[in-house]
């Protein structure tokens, strides 16, 4: 048996990848680029939430919503930090790449425009935080990782429950309650986006074979609509899906995936579309990638230009 094949069969029995002697190539590889895309989701999680800070209600509002971007870099600190100790140059991740390689979510592209957004994003996108991580916190075989998702899903959970919280009195008022309903609009699909390709086009399994995650991306969709689509009609919404008790799953009322009119921050339901445009739309990054981008970036880049003219 070769060195790949025992691993997959060690790791499915329950044995805990702690160090790099332990992986193979493969799960190293699988394993950075996992922890890539979770860092850089963390991060720029909180750039659109700053978009909106401001207009917090009330000021245990505001701290909850610092409390959430505090807690969001943390986890982004914990992927990073995990990236160092496989050998990754984490400052150079972090400052020097270009705003279009950055592996985020494309829903973190976009300004949010009220505070009922953040609301809407804490209940649907840290929803889908929660499902991915929840699953890598039960399935991973690397030790170190699931360790520290301890700590994060609990905060995942808090997020996400603020947003259940905002959506709710939002609701009791006609102003708010349509804003409720135009985020879900445009964020609701979005969501759905955040677990990737279905299963059938998922070209690469290493993920599941190393046990890195439990779920396949369509089983955590499903997850994720089982929570949100039942939270969302008990505020008197109607999210485009429905449980279907024949398949004895969630389905879709709309094209998924379909064309996005990112001007108007308006799915184009009567245009469907494919997994090949969407990865390459994912690749064009959103209208605001540059400037959220910039703003991390900024301060280390404005000190480096200070130690350029003192030497």
């Amino acid at each position: 048996m070769d060195r790949s094949a025992l691993l997959k069969e060690k790791v499915n029995a329950g044995f805990f990848v702690e160090r790099m002697e332990d992986m193979d190539e493969a799960y190293l590889q699988a394993l950075k680029q996992t922890l890539l895309i979770v860092g850089d989701t963390e991060l720029l999680s909180v750039p659109p939430l700053l978009t909106v800070y401001d207009q917090a209600p009330t000021l245990n509002h505001k701290i909850t919503a610092l409390a959430i971007m505090q807690d969001e870099i943390g986890h982004a600190h914990i992927a990073y930090r995990l990236l160092k100790d496989l050998g990754e140059n984490v400052d150079s991740i972090v400052y020097d790449r270009p705003a279009n390689k950055w592996k985020n979510p494309y829903a973190f592209d976009f300004e949010l425009e009220n505070w009922v957004e953040l609301g809407m994003f804490n209940a649907l996108f840290d929803r889908a935080g929660y499902t991915l991580l929840g699953d890598a916190f039960e399935h991973t075989s690397y030790g170190p990782w699931k360790r520290a998702l301890v700590k994060v899903d609990k905060e995942e959970l808090f997020h996400l429950r603020n947003g259940e919280i905002i959506l709710k009195a939002a609701m009791d008022h006609p102003e708010t309650a349509d804003q409720v309903r135009r985020a879900m609009d445009w964020m609701f699909l979005m969501a759905l986006e955040f677990f990737g390709v279905s299963d059938e086009l998922k070209s690469r399994s290493a993920q599941l074979d190393y046990k890195l995650k439990g779920k396949t991306n369509d089983g955590l969709r499903q997850k994720w609509l089982s929570t949100a689509v039942p939270f969302l009609e008990s505020i008197g919404l109607k999210p485009p899906a429905h449980y279907d008790e024949a398949q004895q799953k969630y389905m879709l009322d709309v094209p998924f995936p379909c064309k996005f009119d990112a001007d108007q921050k308006k799915w184009l339901y009567d245009q469907p579309d494919t997994w090949d445009n969407v990865i390459q739309r994912f690749k064009n990054r959103g209208p605001r990638n540059q400037e959220f981008v910039n703003r991390i970036q900024r301060g280390a880049h404005e000190l480096e230009a200070l130690r350029q003219e003192v030497v």
